[in-house]
């Protein structure tokens, strides 16, 4: 079965998802030539290994609590909190409580 994407124009929900967050998978919510939006969804303890994409990425925190590291640091990002990274910037993700977050990929051209 083929993942939904939202069209243009269509609206996404992406609030919080309480006590849903357990029982829910990472998805992705749209792909253009231009970008790509996930929602990521973590348990505590997770990780995302390090890695790298050839495009800026954002990480909007909607839920819960993650570390982020790169640059040979690390920062926590909360509930509401937002960051970006430049494309081709080796980084991990490691949950410290249930999250989840939005991942935007901005596509190199």
């Amino acid at each position: 079965m083929a993942l939904h994407h939202v069209s243009p124009g269509e609206i996404a929900d992406l609030g919080p998802l309480g006590p849903n967050l357990v029982g829910t998978k990472t998805c992705a919510v749209a792909k253009t030539a231009a970008f790509e939006a996930i929602r990521l969804v973590l348990k505590a303890g997770s990780e995302l290994p390090a890695h790298d994409v050839p495009g800026e990425i954002m990480l909007h925190c909607i839920e819960g609590r993650v570390a982020l590291s790169f640059d040979n640091r690390t920062v926590e990002l909360s509930a509401g909190q937002w960051i970006y990274l430049d494309g081709g910037k080796r980084h991990a993700v490691s949950s410290i409580e249930d999250s989840s977050l939005l991942l935007t990929i901005l596509f190199p051209r």
